[in-house]
């Protein structure tokens, strides 16, 4: 007799990103403006050490820092470690060591990335030097990355008390793009492949807590409210009710890949059955005629896991004591 076959492991690529514009400060400006013209500037503290990369107040006393200071382009290795396949967007594409640098002058270290042949090469203490982007614009990816430097010498830089610097740049740098981005593989555990296996049969399947009875769509595989394990699964909807919703104006909001006009209208809906509300999309009715307790059903796109939204049934609204328990 055939062994069953196992059920189709589902797993997905995912990204969570989110771009946004961060104002600087005197401190931060004067340092990311100084990168962009191949000057490398450290703040002083009250007990004269030198900070690279420069804050704002003292990590001792939080006194306010402006003493501006430039120390050199070389530095020692403190501390490293090897990175043989680098990721997308990471500042290398070939093999490359993450690495501290203690710049000479300065007494913190860097983190930046060494661009060496492999980790038999690099070692604590070594001399490296920073070698410049050709097209720099404020960032400290205006440092493309550190290179060793054969002809430093070492314990370059002990002892050395850098000038200072009054940090004025011609055009300073005063807000920069700090995107925030996560690359990931998703694998939905029992109760959410089982859900999204019926989605793909355009169902909606939830779980009953053994416990309290209440039904959750989508499954979680445990009951968020008696913390007991779900099993037994349950059919609901198709049809729901609107709880609440928001009206999207910024196209910027828009769902990954979608081309919908703003403005339109994003949902919780709890299904029929169901006792957790689910969100969607809402179509095919004016943006200022949705409202709560509106009847809704979803409408399926040939091929899409996902409904691509729902719709009004026509019914007559659902009563608000109906739905309340579920805002």
């Amino acid at each position: 007799m055939a062994a069953p076959s196992s059920p189709e492991v589902l797993r997905a690529p995912l990204v969570v990103e989110y771009p946004f514009t961060r104002s600087l400060g005197p401190v931060q400006s004067a340092f990311l403006t100084g990168l962009r013209e191949r000057t490398v500037l450290g703040v002083r503290t009250t007990d004269e050490r030198v900070l690279v990369p420069p804050v704002e107040y003292d990590p001792v006393t939080a006194a306010e820092l402006r003493d501006l200071v430039e120390v050199a382009a070389t530095g020692t290795v403190t501390t490293w470690a090897w990175n043989p396949r680098p990721r997308p967007h990471q500042p290398l594409s070939t093999p490359f060591a993450w690495v501290l640098v203690r710049l000479d002058g300065a007494d913190t270290a860097l983190l930046h990335v060494l661009d060496a042949p492999g980790p038999q090469s690099v070692s604590s203490g070594m001399r490296v030097r920073i070698r410049w982007a050709p097209h720099r614009s404020g960032a400290i990816t205006d440092i493309a990355c550190f290179e060793p430097d054969p002809e430093g010498a070492q314990g370059g830089g002990i002892g050395v008390r850098p000038a200072l610097h009054g940090g004025a740049f011609e055009d300073p740098v005063t807000q920069i793009l700090a995107p925030a981005r996560l690359d990931y593989g998703y694998s939905p555990g029992r109760a959410q492949g089982a859900y999204l296996n019926a989605l793909a049969e355009h169902r909606f399947v939830g779980e009953r807590c053994p416990s309290c009875t209440k039904v959750y769509v989508p499954p979680r595989g445990a009951c968020p409210t008696c913390g007991v394990a779900t099993a037994e699964r349950v059919e609901a909807g198709p049809a729901g009710t609107v709880t609440t919703y928001c009206i999207v104006n910024i196209t910027s909001r828009q769902p990954a890949g979608a081309e919908i006009e703003v403005p339109y209208v994003y949902a919780h809906i709890a299904l029929d059955g169901a006792d957790l509300a689910l969100h969607g999309r809402i179509g095919q009715i004016p943006y200022d005629q949705v409202r709560m307790g509106l009847r809704v059903e979803p409408v399926w796109i040939a091929g899409s896991r996902f409904p691509d939204h729902f719709r009004p049934t026509g019914e007559a609204d659902a009563d608000y004591e109906a739905y309340k328990e579920l805002l």
